[in-house]
């Protein structure tokens, strides 16, 4: 069974927030996703954004986190800090 889920399109503040939320270094958020610490310092300083996979991941950890976020259309959500 497939889970239908919406998809976010990461920025930024976003992804930086995510981090912070769960209070994660860029290094160790980096360790916890599989990637490089410089894939996520790109992300936030906005030279490239979180796709495929990678924003699935992403949208994820910040659901079994309770990160809340504010979701427009499918496709066009902006992730935000928690409330």
């Amino acid at each position: 069974m497939k889970l239908m889920r919406k998809q976010i399109r990461w920025d930024a503040d976003g992804v930086r927030s995510l981090r912070r939320h769960l209070g994660l270094t860029q290094q160790q958020m980096a360790q916890e996703l599989g990637v490089r610490q410089q894939t996520i310092s790109e992300w936030e300083t906005g030279m490239y954004q979180p796709r495929g996979p990678s924003a699935t991941l992403l949208s994820v950890v910040a659901e079994r986190a309770d990160f809340q976020y504010r979701a427009g259309r499918e496709g066009k959500g902006r992730p935000g800090s928690r409330r």
